[in-house]
């Protein structure tokens, strides 16, 4: 295809562990890639292998600053923020900022291009849920001040100022809300679920499991997401959509599924649970089913598997 031809999309966050999937996603469909990361949580490796691609290309910068691109943009992905709960106490204000100021910026570039944008918004919008499954018209059970509160509020005040461009600046948007993601490139000291429990498990150290592990999550491989997130920004749907699994496992469950896949001799143990973690996160896909004819494929055991193989490798 002729390179004027080919759709050019810009991914803020492009070198983390969903946005590197979502590069690796556009260029195998032909798409022009403009990958901008500013490292603080991604890391250039998960996307060093494209840069001998034509069609690609990094930009080291803090989306927190406006960026300026004069070439022709046709779609903006807005995945820039920490997401790891390790990074709520580490760097609270940076995610704010990324969810404020970030989004500013990257609304503000994807308005100047008459591009399409899609915010890449999260689950924890709903907080400690009181309705179950939760669907896209619940506003949240979210405490202001918590210790999630930092990224909880970051992604609430992006869904707001995305929609506020929408009806009063004319963007094109879309909002994903995105559930429990693992898979490759998912970083070790994450502290979400499935990076530690696999660090955990290969390395032959009990796996520390919160509270009494029947806590529940909905886990989503990486590819279902892409996936969801690509029909998604070619969709005519402007709404909110959930992007997540709607079968649940209790943390416990979890935790002896990456015990018996890795053949591991590791124990358990248990810690209290930390400020504001969700006892039950589980979505309602019924929009995404009808708008986008999409729903998760690749089971926790399968996509387990296949994380346990990248991590065993990364640490060989």
């Amino acid at each position: 295809m002729n390179r004027e031809a080919r759709p050019r999309a810009l991914v803020t966050g492009g070198a983390g562990f969903l946005g590197g999937h979502l590069c690796e996603r556009l260029i195998a469909e032909g798409y022009l890639v403009l990958c901008v990361d500013n490292l603080s949580t991604g890391v250039r490796e998960n996307v060093v292998h494209l840069e001998g691609d034509p069609g690609f290309e990094y930009v080291h910068h803090d989306i927190t600053s406006p960026l300026r691109i004069e070439e022709r943009l046709d779609e903006v992905y807005h995945f820039a923020s920490p997401a790891s709960p390790k990074d709520f106490d580490r760097i609270p204000v940076q995610i704010l900022l990324a969810g404020s100021a970030g989004t500013h910026n990257a609304l503000d570039l994807a308005l100047s291009r008459g591009a399409r944008f899609l915010l890449a918004s999260s689950s924890e919008v709903y907080g400690d849920p009181l309705v179950h499954p939760q669907h896209e018209d619940y506003r949240g059970n979210v405490s202001t001040t918590g210790v999630r509160s930092v990224y909880d509020e970051a992604k609430r005040y992006a869904e707001a100022l995305t929609t506020a461009y929408r009806r009063h600046r004319g963007l094109d948007t879309r909002i994903a809300r995105i559930f429990n993601s693992y898979g490759p490139k998912s970083r070790p000291d994450d502290g979400r679920v499935v990076p530690s429990f696999i660090s955990q498990a290969l390395a032959g150290t009990p796996l520390t499991v919160y509270g009494d592990g029947t806590q529940t999550r909905s886990l989503q491989y990486v590819d279902d997401l892409v996936e969801g997130i690509v029909r998604l920004m070619h969709s005519e749907e402007y709404r909110p959509v959930n992007i997540g699994n709607p079968v649940e496992h209790t943390v416990r469950e979890i935790a002896d599924m990456v015990i018996e896949l890795s053949g591991s001799h590791s124990d358990i143990i248990h810690q209290p649970l930390p400020g504001d973690d969700p006892q039950r996160r589980c979505p309602d896909i019924t929009r995404a089913r009808e708008t986008l004819g999409w729903e998760p494929r690749i089971p926790a055991r399968e996509g387990l598997q296949k994380t346990l193989a990248w991590f065993a490798r990364e640490s060989s």
